[in-house]
């Protein structure tokens, strides 16, 4: 039997984690032929069905999601009206709710997995390859957690909360069915959440459960000596147990070559032992996504958030000020009782633990969460197409909402560009973070805020921020935090810096100071400018400064900037497009 594991991606930047386990743990049936493909959503849904109909599957299968499952199930119809012999089966988050309804108003879709997939995908495919069509349904009916047709009818085998022993599992990156040529590879250490948010299925999934040590060891160690350069461990709450925290992360720092690592992790369970642990990690090398959501502790319990809002602060303040760890923190507007003044109060509590990134986003009411019981009983007004966003409640307006989402697009601007750190600070001499961002986007209103190259951004920024500071001082630190991001070119200056040509050199590389230091095989460019202030030292109290900006590259190297102030010795600060390290 031929089989096709597929999933369309919201980018092409990581490979599926969810393909190969189904892969790895059928791979040992005689008769079965596995391929894994990936696409995107981005790409032309008829490009993906020839492709899929080139590999001329007996059954193709699809991992389905929020951001996927629209585009999913057109393709789905498609396959089945060219080639109606071809089985389909569905598997994933967003096909484990209302799956009668799902295949009632989708007739192309022969089989749905509910929840955890290898046993049952294994099952399934033993059964299509073994039993007489006159028993088959039959079989079918013994399976777990199995959803399929009978006759005009569906059906499904009993439903089962028994959970695989992981260690079961076999090694998808031992068997090489991982695509390590992404720049980002998912890896999972446990499965399951120790914590029952109303916003999230991982609430309905269950206790959690791990690899053994010595397993997740090994797999670790494969992807570091593999060198893949971002690891993002997919755990709901990395650090659920303390004590197995500490194991993983100095095994880590004991291996590590050059992985980056991305942890989600509850940061009111830190102890003092993991925090002593993480002030050894070097700079570059560690992530957190710490999940605040609000800093209510009224609205959290609302929606059965077990947390410590003190203590989360605490501990991401001592992660600040004693890691080097890159912190990126979670907001959900749309929550019970936090209309939208509350969520400007909780952005401005979570701005001033100084995180390296926020990411806020409005409520998406998931199929099957207990979200869904709470808005129907609270008045929540949402989409019905994925990803189900809260249109408005007792509390926000759509007005609210769209407001919301153009500070989260704003915020995501701003990080992917550099973070506008020296802009920002002189904005918020008069007004805290919060109202800064509230007035930008009541300016950007409904404008299209996608698909801008770094220069527009930086000139949305001076348009937006124009009116909440004297234009000099805000046009002159916007123009060194460019500096910071991208050189700024000759003729071709952002707009809010154009009337300063004139003050503008590109000097050559036998003008820079003796002794700089260059990587071998770089490329090499400068930018010279005199600013108001000296902002390298983050107070502007000093008086016009001129800082030379050069700019390196290489293959595989990206883009590294040395920020050298006139009359210091050479080296100056190494950054990369978001931060600057010493």
């Amino acid at each position: 039997m031929k089989i096709l594991l597929t999933t369309l991606h919201a980018k092409y930047s990581h490979a599926s984690l969810a393909l190969p386990c189904l892969a790895v743990y059928c791979r040992d049936l005689p008769d079965a032929d596995i391929t894994i493909r990936e696409w995107t959503v981005n790409e032309p849904r008829e490009h993906i069905l020839r492709l899929v109909m080139a590999e001329q599957a007996d059954l193709v299968a699809f991992s389905c999601y929020i951001w996927n499952i629209e585009q999913t199930l057109r393709i789905v119809s498609d396959i089945k009206k060219i080639s109606p012999q071809t089985c389909i089966v569905l598997g994933g988050p967003e096909v484990s709710f209302g799956i009668f309804d799902l295949m009632h108003d989708n007739p192309a879709v022969d089989f749905v997995i509910k929840g955890e997939g290898e046993e049952t995908f294994r099952r399934l495919i033993l059964t299509l390859m073994g039993e007489h069509a006159s028993l088959l349904h039959e079989s079918l009916a013994e399976i777990d957690n199995l959803f399929f047709r009978d006759g005009s009818e569906c059906a499904s085998g009993p439903l089962s909360r028994k959970n695989l022993e992981l260690d079961t599992l076999p090694s998808p990156f031992e068997a090489g069915m991982v695509d390590f040529s992404k720049p980002l590879v998912y890896y999972e250490t446990s499965r399951g959440c120790p914590f029952s948010c109303a916003f999230c299925l991982s609430s309905v999934e269950g206790a959690v459960r791990s690899f053994s040590l010595e397993r997740i060891k090994r797999d670790l160690l494969f992807l570091m000596e593999s060198g893949v350069a971002q690891i993002k461990l997919v755990d709901r709450t990395f650090n659920y147990d303390a004590g197995r925290a500490d194991t993983i992360w100095e095994f880590i720092l004991g291996h590590n070559r050059n992985s980056h690592f991305h942890f989600e992790i509850s940061a009111d369970l830190l102890t003092d032992k993991n925090l002593e642990i993480l002030a050894h990690v070097p700079a570059n090398t560690f992530r957190f996504e710490i999940g605040i959501q609000s800093a209510s502790q009224t609205t959290l319990e609302q929606v059965q958030r077990s947390a410590d809002p003190q203590r989360i602060f605490a501990n991401v303040q001592r992660l600040a000020r004693e890691t080097k760890v890159e912190l990126h923190l979670d907001l959900i507007a749309g929550l019970p009782g936090e209309g939208y003044e509350g969520f400007l109060q909780s952005l401005q509590t979570v701005a001033d633990l100084h995180p390296d990134d926020i990411q806020l986003e409005p409520l998406k009411l998931l199929k099957g969460s207990p979200m869904r019981t709470i808005a129907s009983r609270e008045g929540y007004y949402f989409s019905d197409a994925p990803p189900y966003t809260i249109l408005r409640n007792p509390w926000l307006s759509y007005e609210d909402i769209c407001r919301v989402e153009t500070i989260g697009r704003l915020l995501d601007l701003f990080n992917k560009h550099g973070g506008f750190a020296t802009a920002l600070r002189i904005l918020q001499r008069d007004r805290p973070f919060a109202a800064v961002l509230d007035r930008m986007a009541r300016q950007a209103g409904n404008e299209n805020l996608s698909s801008l190259s770094c220069r527009r951004v930086f000139e949305l920024f001076a348009r937006l921020a124009e009116s909440l500071a004297d234009r000099s001082a805000l046009h002159d630190a916007l123009l060194f935090d460019y500096c910071r991001s991208e050189m700024p070119l000759m003729g071709k200056l952002p707009s809010f810096a154009a009337e300063q040509q004139s003050k503008c050199s590109w000097p050559s590389l036998r003008d820079l100071p003796d002794g700089l230091e260059l990587p071998p095989d770089s490329r090499v460019k400068s930018f010279r400018y005199e600013f108001m202030c000296n902002y390298l030292t983050g107070e502007d109290n000093e008086g016009p400064t001129t800082v030379t900006f050069v700019y390196i590259s290489g293959t595989g190297r990206g883009l590294q900037v040395r920020v050298i102030k006139a009359g210091d010795k050479c080296g100056g600060r190494l950054t990369d497009s978001n931060r600057t390290v010493t």
